[in-house]
């Protein structure tokens, strides 16, 4: 398998498929999943004659069980580790929900020079946790009931979650697909519970203002107007103005796991995008 050290020790599991001589498209995965979780748009931009890479963050997956560093910061240098080692350029970075505040502060501090453009899909940007400067956002008693759920059991916690809202199974006349939540549960259950708990913190309460401010790349923002767990009122919108170049596409009664259940939307548009 394929792996790169960071430097501050941190195995990072890595996917590379295609030509070497395409663009490459880097997928940036959500919490607490893995690269698998990007299967279906791997697959689909390989046949396009991309090159198509995803890695497993720390913690996650593949990677390294550490117990330190669960943060943004490491997270987005961690990227660059794997983009310096491929020595990636013009390539187009997508994130989903974590994964997108992970590629934003990727671009914004580390990959400026080697990025061509941008996706977000679902993602936490600007910030998602309820503050002084961000009276729209979600409660912390949210997160601390996500971390609370995940210590007493971490294995119904994650069965839940993609049995409900984050595939939009408990909508009503959304009728539920057992093998996405089984492989939910499975790469939920590839990492370390100390990362999954840590990274909640990092997804929730990270202000990523300050980097979108400073993202010149041209920025394709997807977001469904019924995402359960990162709520569209304050995320997309207001990520896109914070962006200098941003295009802004909301989807009619869409989840959070989208990319997933309607991959061939995500991935027409996606292919729009960076062809365009």
């Amino acid at each position: 398998m394929n792996y790169v050290t960071t430097r501050d020790g941190v195995e990072i599991f890595y996917k590379d498929w295609g030509p070497k001589s395409a663009q490459p498209i880097v997928f940036h995965h959500g919490w607490p999943l893995s690269s698998d979780d990007w299967d279906a748009q791997m697959l689909f931009f390989l046949a396009q004659g991309f090159r198509v890479v995803a890695h497993d963050r720390r913690g996650h997956g593949r990677s390294s069980q550490v117990g330190e560093g669960h943060d943004m910061d490491h997270y987005a240098a961690d990227v660059a580790a794997v983009v310096e080692h491929l020595d990636l350029r013009n390539a187009v970075h997508v994130g989903h929900s974590t994964g997108g505040g992970e590629a934003t502060r990727y671009v914004a501090r580390h990959g400026r020079k080697r990025t061509a453009k941008l996706v977000l899909i679902g993602a936490v940007p600007p910030i998602m946790v309820k503050t002084d400067r961000n009276p729209g956002g979600l409660p912390i008693e949210v997160f601390d009931g996500f971390r609370k759920s995940l210590a007493a059991n971490r294995s119904r916690f994650y069965t839940d979650l993609a049995a409900g809202p984050f595939y939009g199974f408990n909508r009503p006349g959304v009728e539920a697909d057992p093998s996405l939540i089984q492989n939910w549960w499975r790469q939920g259950m590839m990492g370390a519970a100390k990362a999954h708990h840590d990274g909640i913190k990092a997804f929730s309460e990270t202000d990523f203002t300050d980097d979108l401010k400073v993202i010149e790349a041209p920025t394709l923002v997807m977001h469904g107007d019924e995402d359960q767990v990162v709520p569209i009122g304050d995320s997309a919108p207001l990520t896109a103005k914070l962006l200098k170049r941003a295009t802004l596409n909301i989807y009619n009664k869409l989840p959070h796991g989208m990319a997933t259940t309607h991959a061939d939307v995500v991935n027409r548009d996606i292919l729009t995008f960076v062809r365009g």
